[in-house]
């Protein structure tokens, strides 16, 4: 239902509380009570496609590749190569279907936000909670496909336990940078466009091959995609190669996190406050 003319802007508040009431806890309780009721379905779809992935290529294709080299010459399974990337789309997927397609339908049909911030919630409130929803939907499929990893042995080192964190701080990047760019679309044709700008991380960010098989141009270009650091640091700690390596994949998403923080708050108070 439409929000009353009267109703559709909140009221100017001044200070911190004009973005922020402590409070997203509220808007996290809203929506894990309504996946609980209503989109369990598609919940369990984003967990079982990259274990087909896995099972397709990973174990099928994979018993004829044998092994692989990765990007730091070390000599493992092509199970144990794209397993560690695919855990990190696994919780990329998560995260960004769950901060863009659920967030354009309560921004557009069910005015959700509009409602929300005409109470005492804030503009960061509003972004922290359904970032929160996000990264709780990529750290599920995270952990589910991790425990996957676990049975089928492809787990090579002990340091496998910090791929967890790693997950969710993919999960959080993505979803902070997801937020932000539904805000400026507004039909539902626009939104395929989130679906063309994943398809070539997805197949470019060394998920299936060593970025040694490109050019060395396209080696530049797919290291420069937040993808490539997430499955490089997913890869790493699961094959145990740690290195220096580590913090700048880790610093890339923090900052990652920053921005995208700042860029969807600023965009709420602007399509609802202002």
């Amino acid at each position: 239902m439409a929000l009353a003319p009267e109703l559709q802007r909140a009221p100017r508040r001044g200070g911190v509380r004009a973005i922020w009431a402590g409070n997203p806890g509220s808007v996290v309780f809203r929506g894990v009570i309504a996946t609980k009721s209503t989109n369990w379905i598609v919940v369990l779809t984003g967990f079982v496609e990259p274990i087909f992935y896995l099972l397709a290529l990973g174990i099928g294709l994979g018993s004829f590749i044998g092994v692989v080299t990765d990007s730091n010459g070390n000599v493992i399974p092509y199970a144990a190569f794209i397993a560690p990337a695919l855990l990190a789309v696994s919780a990329m997927n998560g995260a960004i279907y769950d901060s863009t397609w659920n967030v354009f339908f309560k921004m557009h049909f069910g005015k959700l936000y509009q409602g929300m911030l005409t109470t005492s919630l804030g503009p960061l409130d509003v972004a922290l909670g359904e970032i929160t929803l996000a990264l709780l939907r990529g750290g599920a499929y995270g952990l589910g496909f991790l425990i996957i990893m676990q049975v089928f042995g492809l787990n090579l080192a002990w340091t496998a336990i910090f791929a967890l964190p790693a997950v969710l701080l993919i999960a959080f990047g993505f979803a902070s940078v997801g937020m932000g760019i539904t805000s400026y679309l507004k039909t539902f044709q626009q939104m395929d466009w989130i679906q063309f700008a994943l398809l070539p991380m997805f197949l470019l960010s060394a998920t299936f091959y060593p970025l040694s098989v490109y050019s060395e141009p396209v080696q530049w270009f797919i290291q420069a995609l937040p993808l490539w650091h997430g499955v490089e640091l997913v890869r790493g700690l699961t094959t145990g190669v740690i290195g220096p390596a580590m913090l700048v994949h880790v610093t890339y998403y923090l900052v990652m996190i920053a921005l995208g923080l700042v860029f969807t708050t600023r965009r709420l108070r602007a399509l609802f406050l202002d």
